[in-house]
């Protein structure tokens, strides 16, 4: 007897993707689908805010390494949404009367590469850091030593995620078409932070 269903996926999700993340995450999908007509799938980006867990580990890291790592040049592009509006996309879902399944894309009002990401971090944090360039196969490598820590600062298949821009295709409703105006990262970083 249930009326609504709301699957929380990725944005990036495709047929194919390197990343075993990516692969379980369209499995779910499919899975999804299969099981309830009239779902509405929301694939986020990053998301950010209070406890987030992209932010706050590099603003941690940046506390103790002298640098931060840009893997891949730092070029994959994000589009970071706030935790808020995924909150207020998953309301708005709930008032669809789809008659099929629906694909939400979710993303921030701007694209960012990683490495502008890093650069507004450590300007908020007032923390002046190295932003060391580091070579797909290098990360690779050093992941597979990084991932046996107890929270692993990177894994192999982070380094596969991040040969893929996370932004929104264009395939897919967005969050303005559920009538949401997405908020900037300088509205929300600087107090949390």
């Amino acid at each position: 007897n249930i009326k609504n269903l709301i699957h929380i996926s990725a944005l990036g999700v495709k047929e194919k993707h390197t990343s075993s993340y990516m692969q379980s995450k369209l499995q779910g999908e499919k899975n999804i689908k299969e099981n309830f007509q009239k779902s509405i799938i929301l694939r986020p980006s990053v998301i950010f805010g209070p406890e987030d867990k992209f932010f706050n580990t590099f603003a941690s890291l940046s506390q103790i390494f002298p640098a931060l790592p840009l893997i891949g040049g730092g070029k994959t592009k994000f589009a970071p949404i706030y935790v808020g509006d995924v909150c207020k996309a998953i309301t708005k879902s709930l008032e669809l009367k789809n008659t099929q399944s629906k694909i939400f894309e979710l993303g921030g009002p701007q694209n960012y590469t990683f490495k502008e990401l890093m650069e507004i971090l450590l300007k908020e944090i007032k923390k002046k850091r190295f932003l060391l360039n580091i070579p797909f196969n290098l990360a690779k490598f050093q992941s597979y030593f990084l991932q046996m820590m107890p929270n692993p600062l990177l894994t192999p298949d982070q380094v596969e995620l991040l040969k893929h821009n996370n932004i929104v295709s264009g395939d897919h409703p967005t969050l303005e078409d559920l009538g949401i105006i997405g908020t900037p990262i300088q509205n929300i970083l600087p107090k949390y932070i």
